[in-house]
């Protein structure tokens, strides 16, 4: 990603890798967590959120084998730079790293508790990283899409959340 005036060149062939690799993460995170925890339940319940992960992933790929020749090279219009700056400083770390494997982090002896927390904070930060996509993607590349994994990823938000409260 380069300078590109006073904004940061950013395309959506770049967002749409990004999101594909959060959502790839997170079904590798929610699978490696059902193998770990013992409960029947929460098994389940973390196998689901793989497979929603995995819908999620199929969607965002069908979005970006959609883009155009010109899709992939200009920066969106974003005169002032800051929706390309902002999804720059999250692609880079800068405030959480999307490339980072959760899973990796899970070792045998990991607390459900703690599973569902950092589950938590995946979500969260998916939810954050698409909001500032939503306001990139035109709509005729799926900008509603979006919205709707957006409110899906709120929604695991929601039962990673009821998860945690049984474990007490």
């Amino acid at each position: 990603m380069e300078e590109a005036g006073m904004g940061v060149s950013f395309n959506a062939d770049e967002v749409f890798e990004i999101a594909q690799q959060i959502e790839r993460n997170g079904a590798k995170f929610y699978r490696r967590a059902a193998e770990i925890l013992s409960e029947k339940e929460a098994q389940k319940v973390l196998r689901g959120l793989a497979a929603m992960e995995d819908r999620h992933l199929v969607v965002f790929t069908a979005m970006r084998e959609k883009l155009e020749a010109e899709e992939r090279t200009p920066t969106v219009f974003d005169p002032d730079g800051e929706a390309a700056l902002y999804l720059d400083a999250l692609a880079n770390a800068r405030i959480f790293d999307m490339s980072a494997d959760a899973s990796a982090k899970l070792g045998a002896k990991s607390k459900g508790a703690d599973i569902f927390r950092t589950a938590i904070g995946i979500e969260k930060d998916s939810v954050v990283f698409y909001l500032g996509m939503q306001d990139l993607v035109p709509a005729k590349l799926g900008k509603d899409q979006i919205g709707r994994i957006i409110r899906e990823e709120m929604g695991h938000i929601t039962i990673l959340s009821k998860e945690l409260a049984k474990l007490g």
